[in-house]
């Protein structure tokens, strides 16, 4: 299919639109709509939340009867089921749009090419593969929940440029500066979960929410994250607890079941999902009380199956974890292969090599066995660096 230059702009600007929800969609993916008819824009619109309008039908009530014979450019295959709204081919068919262009198909098996046929069927004349990776990159998680029954696993970690994360008697608050602790707010805010290990729980007692600061009408936090939108409208949509935020689920891997009912998680927004391999019931039946979902789960060398977790969290419709762990479950996800992408916070000091590394990992005979990166981005964050690198050749996996 030979795309114009007017096709590759308007499918851009979609683009754009569909990253203003890009903290806001979960458990949807995150789509954007651009309408034109006649060269001319006529509407717009991106799927801010679920349950609430598609992208497409936000650009055909904003376009009226221009929407009648224009072209929509959409980043994702148009719905063709009836889910928590009506499927947008429908929408499209009655407003009599005459062409639909897709990003991407949607791996959702509800529909994966049925939209495009059912607009096909109808008379519109379709097309689709524009700007697929880029389209395709504002949802990895939710792709391959779709496509692997897995969520995308993204793990964050705070180490000094020796590659420490704690000195040798385990003080690490704070290694990096506030400006990079801020930045790790909006990993957490665009996550459907952050999940730890109860190690982390019993040494820390972290409260794992979002916590942002101007998220309301003057908020340039807000403002930031949704690019052209005003701190006054970007306080009103980016989410609905903690202060603006979308509060992700929270995550506590603890096998025996040692998290005590009185950890600042149960006090702060946020479900808490505790995943073990044990069945006490006055255990269970205390971290209930305090508003937890406990699930049990096979154990494995002595440790809860991590896969059996992230395939049910994967059932929760948990499209990306932000896993912020010790090295003993950073290392086990990171060595059975369920990290997908690395975010490293480098602070410009050193600790020596009596501290704690990253990971708890074998050791290795050979470096042929080292675990391979792709480095994706690497950017200064206040006095710090942020190294956000792809893991490799991870056999449990996909790609």
């Amino acid at each position: 299919m030979n795309f114009t230059a007017d096709d590759h702009a308007h499918m851009g600007r979609a683009l754009q639109l569909a990253q203003r929800g890009l903290y806001t969609t979960h458990p949807n993916p995150r789509v954007g709509c651009v309408l034109v008819r006649e060269g001319h824009v006529v509407g717009e619109g991106w799927h801010e939340r679920a349950g609430g309008p598609h992208a497409e039908v936000v650009a055909l009530r904003q376009a009226g009867d221009a929407a009648r014979g224009a072209t929509a450019y959409v980043t994702l295959e148009p719905c063709c089921h009836e889910g928590r709204t009506p499927p947008c081919t429908r929408a499209l068919i009655e407003a009599g749009v005459g062409r639909v262009v897709a990003a991407m198909l949607d791996p959702d098996p509800r529909v994966s090419g049925e939209g495009l046929k059912a607009l096909q069927a109808a008379g519109l004349r379709v097309a689709s593969g524009l700007c697929a990776v880029q389209a395709a990159a504002l949802n990895p998680g939710y792709v391959l929940r779709m496509e692997r029954g897995l969520p995308l696993v993204r793990c964050k970690l705070a180490m000094t440029l020796d590659g420490r994360t704690a000195t040798a008697q385990g003080e690490s608050r704070w290694i990096t500066s506030e400006d990079a602790r801020h930045d790790v707010h909006r990993l957490r805010a665009r996550s459907s979960a952050i999940m730890t290990g109860v190690g982390t729980v019993l040494a820390d007692d972290p409260a794992l929410t979002v916590r942002l600061p101007g998220a309301g009408p003057s908020g340039g936090v807000a403002r930031e994250m949704t690019g052209e939108m005003t701190g006054e409208m970007a306080g009103k949509r980016v989410g609905e607890a903690g202060g603006g935020w979308r509060q992700p689920m929270k995550v506590v891997v603890d096998t025996a079941l040692r998290t005590p009912p009185t950890a600042r998680l149960f006090a702060t927004p946020g479900q808490v999902v505790m995943a073990t391999a044990h069945e006490d019931m006055a255990r269970i039946a205390a971290l209930e009380a305090c508003g937890a979902r406990v699930a049990c789960f096979p154990a494995r060398a002595g440790k809860v199956d991590l896969e059996a977790v992230l395939r049910h969290l994967a059932g929760l419709e948990v499209n990306e974890i932000l896993l912020e762990a010790g090295p003993v479950l950073a290392g086990a996800m990171l060595a059975e292969g369920w990290v997908d992408e690395l975010v490293l916070y480098v602070a410009p000091r050193l600790l020596g090599d009596a501290a704690r590394g990253l990971f708890h990992l074998p050791a290795l005979a050979h470096l042929a066995d080292a675990v391979e990166l792709e480095i994706l981005d690497v950017r200064a964050v206040g006095r710090d660096w942020r190294i956000t690198a792809l893991v490799l050749g991870n056999p449990a996996r996909r790609h």
